[in-house]
């Protein structure tokens, strides 16, 4: 059965909504420039949240000793690195902690090198393939998955962008074993940061069929 993972979350009485609806993954963003920057004072509820729920905090090449704190201070369960992190940045992360999981996000367009992740291989636990954009995710926009063809390593990972509910049977249709999680986001709110827990209920329902 495929992990869920919903990402940029932000506002406390939805995350607490989206929370009962068990999602194996929340996911809070860290990234300045973002509109789904978590507040500090939101940020707090992380450490609150069920222990079954695995939470992740969302960097775009931040300072490694600030994602650091992070862990720590939030008790993260994993970090997704959504910038241009060299695999010497994702192997001192995974040094540093036991337990914390690292994913590696990347932008695939058509013209995606997949020899460009070997090097990720081994300080990675998932790569989460997104849509390439300048704004490092939340576009909404799907890529063609068809590309994944291409993707010949045994590494399991995050299937992201534009993900909607329209997409299930296609989803589903997919046959690779690797294909480890479903990340939805924006086309899950009703406006940045804002989840429609019913539009996910539903998507859960339908994934799950």
């Amino acid at each position: 059965m495929l992990k869920l993972k919903v990402c940029g979350m932000r506002l406390a009485a939805n995350i607490a909504a989206v929370a009962e609806l068990q999602p194996d993954y929340l996911g809070f963003i860290f990234y300045e420039k973002s509109p789904r920057l978590i507040s500090e004072v939101s940020a707090e509820l992380i450490k609150y949240i069920p222990s079954e729920i695995k939470t992740v905090g969302v960097f775009v090449n931040e300072d490694l000793e600030k994602v650091r704190d992070k862990v720590n201070l939030l008790k993260l369960k994993a970090v997704q690195l959504h910038g241009s992190e060299s695999p010497e940045y994702c192997a001192a992360l995974k040094s540093s902690f036991n337990t914390v999981e690292v994913i590696k996000a990347f932008g695939i367009d058509e013209d995606f090198d997949f020899s460009t992740l070997e090097p990720y291989l081994n300080v990675a636990d998932y790569f989460l393939f997104d849509t390439k954009t300048k704004a490092h995710g939340g576009s909404g926009k799907t890529f063609n998955w068809f590309v994944l063809d291409r993707y010949t390593y045994p590494k399991p990972y995050f299937l992201s962008g534009g993900i909607d509910l329209e997409h299930t049977t296609a989803i589903k249709s997919i046959n690779d074993e690797r294909l480890y999680a479903l990340d939805i986001n924006s086309r899950f709110e009703t406006e940045p940061g804002l989840k429609d827990a019913a539009k996910i209920k539903e998507f859960i329902k339908e994934i799950n069929k």
